[in-house]
């Protein structure tokens, strides 16, 4: 039971710290069309991300892995009853990760743009279908016993799913925002200052919107009433998303970056606690719901996981503590002149 219980947490510590590391990649590719107004203001944007994006996307492949090997039940059920919004969501990924690299291959305006828009699309969809994924998640996927899934895709796209997807996207802008505010200057800089604060003032109303129609669409909040000492979580998470306009005001833009990071840690397991103990609840009945306790692998094979996960876990995080800080000085021309700059 507590080895169980050890990896639920893991497994959901695992997808917050990859939605708040690749969540400012997205937030900065979704505003790519938008805050790029010449060529030099979008390469500056990428590489503002160039150095980061993809050792960020190894905590999807760790969420993913831990889901397969902790919880198979788990991963073969979500994988087969999301099967079109996550290979969306792949495909995206692996158009945004090659249009980094191919577009300024060829000096021509046809061909940058061609990749802006995979950059663009492999930014915003993904960041969208996965608040879709999770909050459909949050409110049970209809699937029976089996584990077969009675549906379709356009169930998915109900109001309290598509509710998570613009949750998750204004996070991911504001957190993005924010990332450019620490790496860029001038007139770019002065964009993305504005732009993070229009953000944030959306933000706020959908995410108490959201926490109000959680109340309604699902029973997360039962987890949260048993043990009110829960409601913590909430309450640093409302704090960390004011702090972020705390620290805008105040021009402290590394702050800032951190409390809205903390502000999608937050989101996050609010929707873990509420499901504890169930990974992947069914909405047709509670007794077909996948749970940390009945879709888990072998206690030797979680014994043997935590043990690998003790040891390099946190060499990956100091490594990551250690890349954000040595490249958290704004992005310079002569970056810009490097051969293998974007």
């Amino acid at each position: 039971m507590e080895l169980q219980s050890i990896w639920f947490f893991l497994w959901g510590l695992l997808w917050a710290v990859f939605f708040m590391t690749d969540g400012f990649d997205f937030g900065i590719g979704t505003l790519y069309p938008f805050l790029g107004k010449t060529d030099q203001d979008k390469r500056v944007m990428i590489n503002s991300i160039g150095p980061l994006w993809d050792g960020n996307e190894v905590w999807l492949l760790t969420a993913g892995g831990v889901t397969f090997a902790a919880f198979p039940k788990v991963y073969a059920v979500m994988f087969s009853s999301l099967y079109t919004p996550l290979m969306l969501i792949l495909f995206a990924l692996i158009f945004r990760g090659v249009a980094f690299e191919f577009r300024g291959k060829i000096n021509s305006g046809g061909w940058k743009k061609l990749w802006d828009t995979f950059i663009f699309l492999g930014s915003f969809l993904p960041a969208l279908l996965f608040g879709v994924a999770f909050a459909n998640i949050f409110q049970g996927i209809p699937f029976d016993g089996k584990g077969l899934y009675h549906g379709n895709t356009l169930k998915l796209l109900n109001p309290y799913g598509l509710l998570g997807g613009a949750l998750f996207v204004l996070l991911f802008l504001q957190h993005g925002a924010n990332w450019l505010n620490i790496k860029t200057t001038g007139e770019l800089q002065q964009r993305a200052v504005a732009v993070s604060q229009k953000i944030w003032l959306v933000l706020v109303p959908v995410a108490v919107i959201f926490l109000i129609a959680s109340y309604f669409a699902t029973d997360l909040y039962v987890n949260y009433f048993k043990t009110p000492a829960l409601f913590l979580v909430i309450l640093i998470t409302v704090i960390a998303l004011f702090a972020t306009r705390f620290f805008m005001a105040r021009q402290q833009f590394f702050k800032a970056w951190f409390a809205s990071a903390l502000t999608i840690v937050g989101a996050t397991f609010f929707g873990i606690i509420g499901l504890f103990p169930r990974l992947f609840p069914s909405s047709m009945d509670a007794d077909f719901s996948l749970t940390a306790f009945n879709a888990s692998s072998s206690p030797l094979t979680l014994k043997i996981m935590l043990g690998v996960v003790l040891v390099f876990i946190p060499l990956v995080i100091i490594y990551q503590a250690w890349s954000y800080h040595f490249f958290r000085h704004p992005v310079t021309q002569e970056e810009l002149d490097m051969e293998d700059a974007y």
